[in-house]
């Protein structure tokens, strides 16, 4: 039957309409493809933009986005490679390699930092994630009734045993960050030579592990543990290990069961809600157990000259985890909390402090510098040494480092030796104190500590109460922080100098400020070639304020022998 004309109409109508609808489509998917690629563009074409006005707004001149340095670390790592000062083949591939990884590194840390979109997007969707989601991140595991867990403290307990040798092989060939040192896992070796080192000098060596938050709390960490635990959390080889020190005769003070009993005779938390760190009370549990200890062996008797005071008082605070989230500033998600702590004072009221003269040295993380260093926000000249020297109405000499207390402090001292300043003289005692997470996650080095015969160098060193205005040319730097990875908010970065106008010396070592509050410093953007105008102060009169800080230093060796200064950026 023949088609009527209508139905021929409509037949050619439908065929219009799907010709016009194909084209409709392929014009809506050319448009997404477009609007698709406008985005992706968008982003590093905004950030190319917001890079070059800046370096205008700096310098008056053409500045090159950050995005090409890439460029440059091939370059570095080939001229290592093809010089035949730098020693044999392997050597070179070796250094060659290291600075390609550093280079890298840094890199993708400056990229990281600078992104005006992480800066934008990520804290709102932290925000959203972490109320509404329960979600954390990397570095935070969010728990119950609005407790924050750091989350190295969490794989301490979750991980393998850390003595397993599978798990130190692995650990070995991984290397630190900055891929230029190799880790020793084996915390019981370091330990062992550490005592040996002090014994050849009739030092004795008391360590002191300290439990984290997550051993003690677990009930806000999950809903699996009901409060009080008869006995704290432990990584399974924790146990292995005591029995060790006691079989190499190693002086040891373990304060968990201790904090684990107060918890469940008093039904107060052991540690700050928000931080990674106890409360002033357990610490106080803790020197109280330290002193006991001392007095025991003989080895703290009180000293006659010494006159030192206390008195209460309230901070409030907000912990360091919470800085870790990234969260926007306006966020009021996470409460202040307000504690007790008691400074230490000596006649005059003036702050506590370490004496190098002391026969007791004290070595210890940032758990013996809450509540010690103003930094970190809990109230100064209140910390676990204060309160022991307090307790003990002794003086103290203190090497006090956030972070890495497997290896941080014992650098510190190999260097005070090194450069001349036998640290140890007239000791007696050494208390060596580290987080537990250190005994799975820290660098057990070895640090030799000899008191060599020093050559007079003809580097840059300030006095006491000397400050100095000098303009020089950065010629190496030390690792940069990653702002929101460590609880730590503030980082030091050590800076070798040349070039300095108008002093015959020409060289200097100096520690910047390169992070402050979690947010990255002008001068973490200092690079190897860069011209810089500083005021320099003497180490010795910025210690007590910086000392503590973790900070990133020089990798040649010879450097780390050098008195450094400390230096600001000039206006």
């Amino acid at each position: 039957m023949p088609d009527s004309p209508y139905t021929k109409l409509s037949r050619e109508a439908i065929a219009e309409m799907e010709i016009g609808a194909t084209s409709i489509t392929r014009s809506m998917s050319v448009a997404l493809v477009a609007a698709f690629l406008l985005t992706i563009a968008s982003v590093p074409v905004t950030q190319h933009v917001i890079e070059i006005r800046a370096g205008f707004a700096k310098s008056g001149g053409w500045v090159g986005p950050s995005v090409f340095k890439v460029f440059n670390y091939p370059l570095q790592a080939w001229t290592v490679l093809t010089n035949p000062a730098n020693g044999d083949l392997i050597r070179r591939l070796n250094e060659a390699n290291g600075v390609l990884m550093r280079g890298l590194q840094d890199y993708e840390e400056a990229l990281e930092s600078d992104s005006f979109i992480a800066r934008a997007a990520l804290p709102p969707a932290q925000a959203f994630t972490a109320e509404f989601l329960g979600l954390g991140n990397e570095q935070v595991d969010l728990g119950r009734e609005r407790w924050l867990f750091y989350q190295p403290d969490t794989a301490y307990l979750t991980g393998p045993g850390f003595l397993d040798p599978s798990f130190h092989h692995g650990r070995a060939r991984s290397g630190d960050s900055s891929a230029t040192r190799t880790i020793q896992p084996d915390p019981l070796k370091a330990i062992i030579q550490f005592r040996d080192q002090l014994k050849s000098r009739d030092i004795h060596l008391v360590i002191m592990p300290i439990p984290v938050k997550p051993m003690i709390e677990p009930e806000f960490l999950s809903s699996s543990y009901r409060a009080p635990l008869p006995i704290p959390l432990q990584n399974p080889s924790y146990r292995e290990f005591l029995k060790s020190l006691e079989k190499a005769g190693i002086d040891y003070l373990d304060v968990s069961h201790t904090l684990a009993e107060k918890k469940r005779t008093t039904g107060r938390s052991q540690f700050l809600r928000t931080d990674t760190h106890w409360t002033p009370e357990a610490m106080q549990d803790a020197v109280a157990l330290l002193a006991e200890k001392l007095r025991a062996a003989g080895l703290a008797e009180p000293a006659a000259t010494v006159e030192l005071n206390r008195s209460p008082e309230f901070i409030h605070g907000l912990g360091d985890i919470v800085a870790m989230l990234k969260l926007p500033a306006t966020s009021r998600l996470y409460p202040r909390e307000t504690v007790t702590i008691h400074p230490v004072l000596r006649p005059g009221r003036k702050p506590w402090s370490a004496d190098s003269h002391a026969d007791v040295l004290v070595l210890g993380d940032s758990f013996f510098n809450i509540f010690s260093l103003e930094g970190m926000g809990w109230g100064a000249s209140a910390g676990f040494v204060e309160q022991l020297s307090h307790t003990l109405q002794r003086p103290i000499d203190a090497i006090i480092r956030n972070d890495g207390g497997a290896l941080a402090t014992r650098e510190v001292l190999g260097q005070e030796l090194a450069r001349g300043r036998d640290r140890l003289n007239g000791k007696r005692l050494v208390v060596w104190e580290f987080a537990v997470r250190e005994l799975a996650a820290g660098n057990w080095d070895f640090v030799p500590l000899k008191v060599p015969k020093r050559t007079a160098t003809d580097f840059l060193i300030l006095e006491s109460g000397e400050r100095r205005a000098v303009r020089a040319i950065v010629r190496s730097a030390g690792p940069l922080p990653r702002p929101g990875t460590t609880p730590y908010k503030d980082y030091l970065t050590a800076f070798h100098l040349e070039g300095i106008e108008a002093d015959s010396a020409g060289e200097a070592i100096v520690y910047l400020q390169t992070m402050k509050d979690q947010q990255l410093t002008p001068a973490a953007r200092l690079r190897p070639g860069d011209r810089v105008s500083l005021l320099l102060t003497s180490w010795a009169d910025a210690e007590s304020q910086y000392g503590g800080i973790n900070r990133g230093e020089l990798e040649d060796e010879n450097l780390l022998l050098e008195e450094p200064n400390f230096a600001e950026l000039a206006p």
